[in-house]
């Protein structure tokens, strides 16, 4: 099959190299142009067009993908199908309805749940049980078209944004070759989706980082999972950066009375944080200036003592 690979970061590489190891013809892979980073504005490539130099794939990177004379380009291609997965710009109806068999797009979530940017650390943060990816024919809307196929995970009780993303887009790479081999031999499904039960998961930044302990113990120790290993969640413990990046819910019914964001208990491996409804037992953190490690070796070489405020 003849197919034109659109995408840009780490999730999208899993799907284009489970394209390439299953003999399909990859005639353009399409990224986002390169970007100026750090102090010294070194061009960084994106992860899909670093795989596909790697593969001696021929690399696009168009300004706009709705330009003619882009769109010209993968005319001439004539593609049966164009594969779509976090790629960064919305394709007009010029391209959607360019290939024989459609453009399809790999999504993290089990649509119509969690459209929208940040599917993977949203299904941590909100508790789910399980998550999933989804195959569907693109449409105009954003993670709006027909389903095609689903693929369920459980969530472990452990599991962070990092973790959960390593194994979706290994899913990722499968469920998009059963898709392909059912759009070629026509068994492929066409389900529509239920707006009504659909929901968004907004991008993430870096202040949803800011740890309020005035929520619920439960609450931040889900955004410390998913927001690991970003932005991560921090706070200031006297006046330096402190980032969590594990911790424990604890049911503390003995300091109600206490501040949220308090210091009230201390042992040789964590210290426990106050916060609006339980409290958090800190297990692995990195400090300003340090390198990120376990609780207990921090506690060797910095004194907490009860009592003390992080804010």
């Amino acid at each position: 099959m003849k197919i034109v690979f659109m995408g840009t970061p780490d999730f999208a590489v899993n799907t284009l190299e489970a394209l390439i190891e299953a003999g399909h013809e990859i005639a353009l892979v399409v990224t986002q142009p390169d970007k100026a980073k750090g102090r010294g504005k070194k061009m960084l490539f994106s992860p899909v067009k670093e795989a596909a130099i790697a593969h001696d794939l021929k690399v696009a990177q168009p300004e706009k993908v709705k330009a003619p004379e882009f769109v010209k380009v993968l005319s001439d291609i004539a593609p049966d199908v164009i594969v779509v997965v976090a790629f960064g710009q919305i394709l007009p109806e010029s391209i959607l309805n360019l290939p024989r068999l459609g453009c399809i797009n790999v999504h993290a979530s089990l649509l119509p749940e969690y459209r929208g940017a940040a599917p993977i650390q949203w299904a941590v943060i909100d508790g789910l049980r399980e998550t999933g990816v989804t195959t569907m024919y693109m449409d105009k809307g954003l993670d709006t078209g027909d389903i095609i196929e689903q693929r369920k995970i459980e969530i472990a009780p452990d599991e962070t944004g990092g973790s959960l993303f390593d194994k979706l887009a290994l899913l990722g790479g499968e469920i998009i070759i059963s898709t392909l081999d059912d759009l070629d031999s026509g068994k492929a499904s066409r389900i529509k989706q239920d707006n009504e039960s659909s929901s968004y998961a907004k991008m993430l930044s870096k202040e949803m980082g800011n740890l309020d302990f005035n929520k619920s113990a439960v609450e931040l120790e889900r955004l410390i999972r998913g927001l690991n290993p970003w932005p991560s969640e921090y706070t200031r413990l006297e006046g330096k950066l402190l980032k969590i990046f594990e911790a424990e819910v604890i049911d503390d019914d003995m300091s109600d009375g206490d501040t949220p964001g308090k210091i009230i208990a201390i042992d040789k491996k964590s210290f426990t944080i106050k916060c609006g409804k339980g409290a958090l037992r800190i297990m692995n953190l990195q400090l300003e200036g340090k390198k990120r490690m376990d609780t207990s070796a921090f506690l060797l070489g910095y004194s907490i003592n009860p009592g003390m405020k992080v804010e």
